[in-house]
């Protein structure tokens, strides 16, 4: 199992608009490079992109939960 960190500290958001379905659902395939989030610091917006590959990602945060860098977003099996 490999965990998927916040690059820095600010909210996360899990799709790219609240009208728009998430970038990843629990339960998906990632793989190396897949946008699973967007965390915002100060109306900017960072992609957070998988460095591992996995067959099911379960997300540790909600959608618009604040989180310090180093936080644990997601694990990957």
């Amino acid at each position: 199992m490999a965990q998927l960190l916040s690059p820095l500290p600010g909210t996360f958001y899990r799709a790219s608009a609240p009208d728009k379905p998430p970038f990843k659902a629990d339960g998906d395939a990632v793989a190396v490079g897949d946008v699973i989030g967007l965390i915002e610091v100060m109306k900017s917006f960072h992609e957070v992109k998988a460095d591992v590959a996995g067959s099911n990602i379960r997300f540790a945060c909600d959608n618009e939960e604040p989180v310090m860098a180093g936080a644990v977003l997601a694990e990957v099996d």
